[in-house]
């Protein structure tokens, strides 16, 4: 299979093609063209003529597009699974699951397309206000360039692409390295569904090459970015006065209480720590339980852990599949040596299997300074320490230079409260994981975990400039 560019509405061919692989089987799955600068440039001029069409686009117009693609997909979503599940070695169930929530999220997007609105400014309120009439509008920004990355390569997509077309702009969008096929599929249901040409271009390829273009561009007004903190903090240095959100992941993290339900929150722990792999910028890393629950819960936790079945991909049974590159694995593997070295304890797991897939892992009485403890791992790997008190626990998840989101669990109102109130996230669930996620709610993060909040209705704000409007009917 070749993969072309998408610009201005049609394929574009390439000087280069690059062989992308299974990360599972290491299969030649297609050879995607690599976008030259000046391709790159040819996507944001297009989006650039483009968004004089979409500034025009009445809101209904733009619904009907974002819902005809919910539908497209709908109906395309076995074969949409099966894409993310080859390029990404997400277990197909997780895959279909992904799917799904694609299709809200463009629902959403359309449902939100409607609702942009200004409104009426009291200029009486002041003295010198009298007879002035004042309201404001809503205004897209324009072009939009969208990096994404390889875990949700279909659903963080549509958190950039769908709110900057329900707000009326236009996007450029990079999608990472090893899952471009996901956007380019979407891509061509855009087209389908009759959304201008040049509205979405999609460009794969070098991601510092093309990344910086998109970033240091003038025409493009707006960077939305999913990564690294690395990568994260160096756009927004670049981007000047550019407006910029970013998701930059976590080392995300539970306190339990003793009074939790051991058999029910560990099995919810599990899903959590090892849904794809871990690969997941919520997933939870970092387990605290108070030390009246610890051995009980610990018990519970590795034998759930240990009963799940790992290999293909597309595997109906598989729960765990490969990392999305082996130098993954490798630093995944070395961060457990480390911490062992340290001084933590491995339960189970911290190696690879026969089929190149890392094993479920669970370490114990993890030191703070081990990278597994205060760094993002992205790997089926999690730690579980013991606490004196949920106060503790609050100390040590705040500890992080990360705050995404962080989870509770205790029957006790007053302690759930307190500790919503003391953590120091963009987001705190409790009597659940950190790992949820439903796709309109306001998704972001404090410290190293970004800047600016995705949920649809947020994300249009973000992607919106407001303008004020006087009339004095004094004259």
């Amino acid at each position: 299979m070749k993969q072309n560019l998408y610009v201005n509405g049609q394929e574009a061919a390439a000087q280069q093609y690059d062989s992308l692989r299974s990360p599972y089987s290491g299969e030649v799955i297609a050879e995607v063209a690599s976008a030259t600068i000046e391709q790159a440039d040819q996507a944001i001029e297009a989006a650039l003529e483009a968004a004089a069409v979409m500034r025009k686009l009445p809101a209904y117009r733009r619904a009907e597009i974002l819902a005809k693609v919910a539908s497209l997909l709908q109906e395309r979503k076995e074969e949409a699974a099966r894409i993310v599940a080859m390029e990404a070695a997400k277990p197909i169930r997780t895959a279909r699951a992904e799917v799904d929530r694609t299709v809200q999220t463009y629902q959403f997007a359309a449902e939100e397309a409607k609702r942009i609105h200004g409104e009426m400014v009291p200029l009486d309120a002041a003295p010198g206000g009298e007879g002035r009439l004042a309201y404001t509008l809503r205004e897209p920004l324009g072009v939009i360039g969208a990096i994404t990355p390889f875990n949700f390569p279909l659903n963080l997509v549509a958190h950039k692409v769908g709110p900057a077309l329900a707000a009326g702009n236009t996007v450029v969008l990079k999608p990472a390295p090893q899952t471009p096929l996901s956007a380019y599929f979407i891509a061509k249901l855009f087209e389908e569904a009759g959304l201008p040409p040049g509205a979405l271009n999609v460009i794969s390829g070098d991601g510092k090459l093309l990344g910086e273009k998109l970033v240091q561009d003038a025409r493009v007004k707006m960077i939305t970015f999913t990564g690294s903190p690395e990568v994260g903090i160096g756009i927004r240095k670049q981007a000047g006065l550019k407006r910029v959100t970013l998701e930059l992941g976590s080392n995300s993290a539970v306190i339990i209480d003793k009074d939790s339900d051991v058999d029910a929150v560990a099995a919810r722990c599990v899903t959590g720590a090892y849904s794809y792999q871990g690969q997941i910028c919520i997933s939870l890393q970092r387990i605290f339980v108070v030390d009246e629950l610890y051995e009980a819960f610990v018990s519970k936790f590795i034998a759930l852990a240990a009963a799940l079945r790992t290999g293909d991909p597309l595997s109906e049974h598989t729960d765990v599949s490969s990392l999305i590159s082996e130098t993954a694995t490798k630093r995944a593997i070395d961060w457990v040596e480390e911490a062992v070295q340290l001084g933590a304890e491995l339960a189970i797991g911290g190696r690879v299997d026969e089929q190149g897939v890392m094993q479920p892992t669970v370490l114990l009485h993890v030191p703070a300074e081990a990278k597994v403890s205060c760094k993002e791992v992205f790997a089926p790997i999690v730690l579980i320490n013991k606490i004196s008190s949920i106060e503790e626990g609050i100390q040590q998840v705040n500890a992080s230079d990360y705050g995404l989101q962080a989870g509770i669990f205790t029957q006790n109102i007053g302690k759930a409260l307190d500790a919503a109130d003391a953590l120091h996230v963009g987001g705190v669930l409790i009597n659940d994981i950190p790992t949820f996620r439903v796709d309109q709610m306001p998704y972001g993060g404090v410290k190293l975990s970004g800047t600016g909040r995705e949920g649809i209705k947020y994300a249009v704000e973000e992607m919106l400039e407001m303008k004020l409007v006087i009339v004095n009917r004094n004259k």
